[in-house]
């Protein structure tokens, strides 16, 4: 097939979710910019994981994709399409035949993906060429489920639902176009995806605004103790059970601005560690803040998972997000070998 740059885009590729899952949506990187009008910032709860999976299709890597947290989730494909997924693995079939994470392959019009529970970790990505065509509100594409807005008529996907990509814009056709004749690869996900069979996740955290209020013992506590992911956790936070964590003295704080990461603790003495969909203000003192760098990997724990903090320093920080920015951009580059060439 020609592949210059005069080719005509792509066909955009129609997706029925046959089945839907209990709370799987459309999310990109998630919008910014508005918290202080109270507004979150939603998208992937994974954002590594929706990089790569972007990447292997040809897309931008903060595309919309499809988040998969509950499966299992069946979608079928009405035009011929590629497709990668990222994150965790959920026994992933197309047409009955073993898909790995990981991997681009090329889909045929008629062909059905099915994600069953997860084996390993909490949330897969779908990418799919050319993206999922849905409206821009406010920048983004993700789906703010609390407040109803944003990604596939601002709710989970349901069943019946009907989705299309975005292949149509033209830099993403191009490129679409261009991987449309490869074969299928994958690639060696960043390692700590390959040991999330590890008895205990070691996140890493800067000591928070609010750390000095806590008493000795709190501190001790709160890098020493193995906390538990409990089942009250969601998109807006996850509840930690362990040792209380308690304040020197009574605090009353005003209500302040946080970010996704923040690690709040509430009277009770058991931190929340504040996710994407989290409120944008707060009043609970901030013991601790999870580095960017490690919330895919919290995001990946299943319920009941033991958790350890780990005490980590800003530039320690800025070094890890260079880090996968690093392996984003080798996996840019060995995907310029796989591109047939211009003829």
């Amino acid at each position: 097939m020609s592949t210059d740059d005069n080719t005509q885009a792509a066909v955009p590729v129609a997706i029925q979710i046959i089945r839907a899952g209990k709370l799987n949506s459309v999310q990109d990187a998630g919008r910014s910019g508005f918290r202080h009008l109270g507004i979150c910032q939603a998208g992937a709860l994974d954002n590594v994981a929706l990089s790569i999976a972007n990447r292997l299709v040809g897309n931008v890597i903060d595309t919309a994709a499809l988040e998969i947290t509950m499966g299992p989730c069946v979608l079928r494909f009405a035009t011929d399409t590629r497709i990668a997924l990222g994150g965790a693995d959920f026994a992933a079939t197309l047409d009955d035949k073993p898909l790995a994470p990981w991997w681009s392959v090329q889909v045929r019009a008629g062909q059905t993906l099915t994600l069953n529970a997860a084996r390993h970790g909490m949330r897969a990505y779908v990418a799919i060429a050319g993206g999922i065509n849905v409206p821009k509100q406010l920048g983004s594409c993700s789906t703010d489920i609390q407040a109803g807005f944003g990604g596939h008529q601002g709710r989970p996907l349901q069943n019946d639902d009907q989705l299309v990509t975005g292949a149509a814009i033209d830099a993403i056709g191009q490129e679409t176009q261009r991987l449309h004749a490869v074969p299928n690869f994958g690639v060696r996900p960043p390692g700590w995806y390959q040991n999330s069979d590890d008895d205990v996740v070691q996140i890493r955290v800067i000591p928070g605004p609010e750390y000095a209020l806590f008493t000795a013992a709190a501190q001790k506590a709160f890098w020493s103790s193995q906390w538990t992911l409990t089942s009250q956790s969601n998109r807006m936070g996850f509840r930690l059970s362990g040792p209380e964590l308690k304040t020197k003295k009574a605090v009353d704080l005003l209500s302040h601005g946080v970010l996704p990461g923040v690690i709040q603790v509430p009277p009770s003495g058991q931190p929340i560690v504040l996710m994407a969909d989290a409120q944008t203000t707060g009043g609970y003192p901030k013991i601790g803040v999870v580095i960017q760098a490690d919330l895919a990997r919290l995001a990946q724990c299943r319920f009941n998972r033991t958790l350890q903090f780990v005490t980590c320093s800003i530039e320690q920080a800025r070094q890890e997000l260079n880090n996968d920015t690093l392996f984003l951009e080798q996996i840019a580059q060995a995907m310029t070998w796989l591109r047939p060439t211009n003829k």
